[in-house]
């Protein structure tokens, strides 16, 4: 009578059991992210940053409505950034950097969602109003003014801690870089200037005339 050969395989878990012989098995379930630990839980790590993700955002939500306070932040932050490059008297090109990121950021918040001069032959959307006596829509920008805040206050912060590092003080001659901060500034700003007065639109919704409903009489009609 031929022998039979017994070979059983169980699944128990992570462990397979052939012959007497085990074999362990060390694959990711489906489920599983990057972020979780071999017992299907989160990493400390992970969880970590995950919270502290969430608290930065709860506080950018609440700074939200105090648009005032947060710029004065900004420019508090600035002017200590200035004043730390003054006295170290270096990191000129971080600065330069700072200031077209900050010319750019600038830029788009002035310009329109929408450039109108790519609707100028569609019809499709709704566009900015060309006549005086056109319906009253308000600006919207391609960077919304919170946008600009955060990005702008980042930059600055992260300008200050490239200052902390000596391999980002590149020796350059300072004035050559004023000089052509400058002249970059004035040519990007004529062409948004040409480009508003072309199309006729202006960057804020601040005193332009707004429509209001009929007030209630509070007069009712018997049927």
């Amino acid at each position: 009578m031929r022998s039979l050969h017994l070979a059983s395989w169980e699944f128990r878990g992570m462990v397979y059991v052939t012959s007497g012989s085990w074999v362990l098995s060390c694959r990711m379930s489906e489920g599983d992210s990057v972020g979780d630990s071999i017992h299907g839980k989160p990493s400390v790590v992970y969880r970590f940053f995950t919270r502290l993700g969430q608290v930065y955002q709860s506080w950018l939500d609440k700074s939200t409505p105090y648009t005032a306070v947060r710029w004065v932040v900004t420019l508090g932050l600035s002017f200590v950034y200035m004043i730390r490059v003054y006295l170290l008297q270096g990191w000129y090109i971080v600065t330069y950097a700072l200031g077209i990121y900050h010319l750019n950021l600038f830029i788009a918040f002035l310009s329109p969602k929408v450039d109108p001069s790519l609707m100028e032959d569609s019809d499709d959307g709704p566009s900015l109003p060309t006549k005086q006596n056109e319906e009253f829509r308000p600006f919207i920008r391609r960077l919304p003014e919170f946008k600009f805040w955060h990005a702008a206050t980042k930059g600055i912060l992260v300008a200050m801690v490239c200052t902390f590092f000596d391999a980002f003080n590149v020796p350059v001659f300072w004035p050559i870089l004023v000089m052509y901060f400058i002249m970059l500034f004035c040519i990007t700003m004529k062409r948004q200037i040409k480009h508003m007065i072309k199309y006729r639109y202006i960057p804020f919704t601040h005193g332009k005339r707004r429509y209001k409903g009929k007030e209630d009489a509070g007069k009712t009609f018997a049927s």
